[in-house]
């Protein structure tokens, strides 16, 4: 159940442990790219098996947001976001302590559990704390916060890699995170779902977890494995029986885990795939420029962190900018916007050379595509009802993450392909003028879906309200 109306100082309270909260899970996530080959270093291993300090990552965030969505909304939202954060700060710890690949990686799939938790929860917490008319601008500077986390993350990275060791990189964590889960206890409001009883479709979370776990292990190992290996076409097997029983199960459950109506909210379906596209283009631009500006500039981690600080500090300023946009237009035109900015963008970087020109090119394309994927998640929130918020956005987010991670191993096989006939920035380039085209044309064909819905009148065309798209 709802609060009636929580106080002024919850809201506060809550707020503030969210945006801690998103703020470590983005830092820490965008901090370990620059770090692997002093984790490589140290831990005497090969680059490629520190890769798996990622993948697990991925792994285990990918495959749970549904669920940590779902038990948010059914058994409560403030003790799953208190188990979330607890999760994740062990992990934290575990991951500056580990003495190994193996508990390294354990301690990854900790931190994977409860980062799949609280992000989903703390999208609802906010939903449901904070009144209609104040909504979109809350969530949008929780955003803010957690993409200053973005930000930092390469810099941090780069900097405690070469500076005092890449498992300071968890101690910064640890703390800051207990002070989310401090705050959190003692000021977060619990509600749920109260359509909802108290049951969790176990079925539905054992088929969505299978599904996601095969496909994310083949995604990110196949180009190591090969993609025609056993073991990389057997997970794809395993991935496509287990996501073809998963809608079976969930027509036929009495609660299921995700009500697949909503996949008839059209508004929801532009959000979720403009969204995903901005995250995966966001995910490409940012791996590709990582090998541009260390493999062909030859910059280090610290200085390649550096110059990344000027496109994520756009970032960081995407999710105040759109829930100022949000009171002006519609959720789908500030995404499809977001696709125009971010496509042009990664179109135009492959014709800048010059740094003078680079580094703000590359800032206007991490404007557009941090508008896009942060944006999407305030605009699942203003397309759906609020006791359905944590479903809406655990599936948003396991699309998000999921894609991402497909569209992260497709460019590692593309370059791959391209290198032996062509200079590496040459298959960089090309991939980034793909990728920009193609989101540029979905955000026009989001619109244009949505002046067919404003015509058969299934849309209001100035409406702002929850159900307008």
């Amino acid at each position: 159940m709802r609060a009636e109306t929580p106080s002024a100082a919850r809201r506060t309270g809550a707020f503030v442990a969210v945006a801690v909260a998103l703020f470590c899970i983005q830092l820490d996530f965008f901090a370990l790219n620059l770090a692997l080959p002093g984790i490589a270093a140290e831990l005497h291993i090969t680059v490629s098996a520190a890769q798996w300090t990622l993948s697990a990552y991925m792994l285990a965030i990918g495959c749970f947001f549904i669920v940590g969505g779902r038990v948010g909304d059914v058994f409560g939202r403030r003790g799953t976001l208190l188990a979330g954060i607890a999760l994740f700060t062990a992990g934290s710890v575990g991951c500056a302590l580990a003495p190994g690949l193996g508990p390294l990686v354990a301690a990854r799939i900790a931190q994977g559990v409860g980062a799949a938790f609280v992000f989903p929860v703390s999208v609802s917490v906010i939903t449901n704390t904070f009144p209609e008319e104040t909504r979109a601008k809350a969530l949008g500077a929780v955003f803010g916060v957690a993409n200053i986390g973005t930000a930092l993350g390469p810099f941090v990275g780069g900097g405690f890699t070469e500076g005092p060791g890449w498992r300071w990189i968890f101690w910064l964590m640890a703390p800051l995170s207990l002070l989310a889960l401090l705050v959190a206890l003692v000021y977060v409001p619990d509600s749920r779902d109260s359509s909802a009883p108290r049951e969790l479709d176990l079925t539905g979370c054992a088929l969505v977890v299978c599904c996601l776990a095969a496909l994310t292990l083949a995604v990110e190992r196949g180009d190591a494995w090969g993609w025609t290996s056993t073991r990389t076409l057997t997970l794809f097997g395993v991935a496509v029986l287990a996501g073809g029983l998963f809608p079976v199960r969930e027509r036929r459950a009495r609660h299921p885990l995700v009500d697949l109506r909503l996949f008839r909210n059209i508004p929801y379906v532009l959000v979720t795939a403009m969204g995903s596209l901005s995250n995966m283009g966001y995910g490409v631009t940012v791996f590709l420029a990582t090998l541009y500006l260390q493999g062909v500039r030859g910059l280090s981690p610290l200085q390649a962190g550096t110059v990344f600080l000027a496109p994520a500090l756009l970032v960081a300023l995407s999710g105040p900018l759109g829930a100022r946009l949000a009171r002006h237009m519609r959720p789908t035109a500030v995404m499809a916007l977001a696709g125009a900015v971010a496509g042009t963008g990664m179109y135009a970087l492959t014709l800048a050379g010059a740094w003078w020109l680079y580094v703000p090119v590359f800032a206007w394309c991490g404007l557009g595509l941090g508008l896009g994927w942060t944006f999407s998640s305030v605009a699942t929130q203003q397309v759906v009802a609020p006791a359905r918020a944590g479903e809406a956005s655990g599936v948003l987010l396991t699309f998000l993450v999921t894609l991402g991670a497909i569209a992260l191993a497709g460019t590692a096989a593309a370059i791959s392909a391209l290198t032996p006939q062509h200079p590496p920035e040459d298959a960089y380039d090309a991939i980034l003028r793909l990728g920009g085209l193609f989101i540029v044309a979905v955000a026009v064909v989001v619109m244009a879906v949505r002046h067919g819905l404003v015509r058969r009148g299934r849309v209001p065309p100035l409406s702002m309200r929850e159900d307008s798209g």
